[in-house]
C-alpha cells in the first residue's frame, strides 16, 4: 500500500487529489493539509511513502518543503512529487533541485497524476510531458554556463545506454523493456551511475545526462 500526504490550500483540490487517489487498491490517503508547516509536521510524525505538494502555500511554500523533507543533506528523505498550476522553469528547476521525485501540473489528469505517485514510490521520476521537453532543451544548452562534473570513473557501455534511456524521460520499466534488462538490474546501473557522478537522483542523472552532450542531437 502507497502511503500519500496532500498539501494545498485549497480545499477542493485536497478533496478532488484524495477522490482520484482512494479509488485505486494499493493507494491510501494518510493525511491532508493546508499550508507547508502542517506538511512538515505530519510528514515526520507519519512517514508517508509520497508527498503531493502544492507550490504555493501559507507558512511555508512548497519548494521548501521539498527541500526540507528531500533536500541535499536530509538523512532519511521521504519522496516528493510537486503538483502545481504555475508552469514556471525556475519552480520546475528549483523544485527537481530541492529533491522532488516529480513535478506535475495539476491538469495533467487523473492519469498522470496515479502514474507520479506510483513513480516516486519506486524511486522513479514523473516530470509533466509538456514540463519535459522544455527541460531537457534547457540542460542541452547548459554546457557553457553550468558545466556538468566529470565522473569519478568511465560509465561502462550499459550504464551508458541505461542513462541515454533516462534521459530520454523513460521509467526503469520502460528502461528495461528497451535494452532486455530486469527491472534489478536497471536500478543497479542506475545507483552505479548516481555514485559515480555524484547525482542524488535519476533527474539529476538526465540533467548529467544533457550537460555532457551525451545525447546530443539524438531524437
Amino acid at each position: 500500500m502507497i502511503r500519500v500526504l496532500i498539501a494545498d490550500d485549497q480545499e477542493m483540490v485536497r478533496a478532488g487529489f484524495r477522490m482520484i487517489l482512494e479509488t485505486q487498491d494499493d493507494i491510501e490517503v494518510v493525511a491532508d493539509v493546508a499550508d507547508g508547516v502542517s506538511a512538515v509536521r505530519r510528514a515526520r510524525e507519519l512517514r508517508p511513502d509520497v508527498c503531493l505538494l502544492d507550490i504555493r502555500m501559507p507558512g511555508m511554500d512548497g519548494l521548501e518543503v521539498t527541500k526540507t523533507l528531500a533536500g541535499p543533506g536530509v538523512a532519511d528523505p521521504l519522496k516528493v512529487v510537486v503538483v502545481t498550476t504555475f508552469d514556471l522553469d525556475e519552480y520546475v528547476h528549483a523544485a527537481l533541485a530541492g529533491g522532488a521525485n516529480g513535478f506535475l501540473l495539476k491538469d495533467a489528469g487523473p492519469a498522470l497524476l496515479l502514474e507520479a505517485v506510483r513513480a516516486a514510490d519506486r524511486g522513479d521520476a514523473l516530470v509533466s510531458p509538456q514540463i519535459t521537453v522544455r527541460l531537457l532543451k534547457h540542460f542541452s544548452t547548459a554546457n557553457a554556463t553550468a558545466p556538468a562534473k566529470s565522473a569519478t570513473e568511465p560509465l561502462t557501455d550499459r550504464e551508458l545506454d541505461v542513462v541515454k534511456a533516462a534521459a530520454r524521460g523513460l521509467t526503469n520499466t520502460e528502461i528495461g523493456t528497451e535494452l532486455y534488462l530486469s527491472l534489478s538490474t536497471v536500478k543497479t546501473h542506475l545507483a552505479a551511475v548516481q555514485a559515480k557522478i555524484g547525482a542524488r537522483n535519476r533527474v539529476e542523472v538526465a540533467a548529467w545526462a544533457w550537460r555532457t552532450g551525451l545525447i546530443s542531437g539524438e531524437g
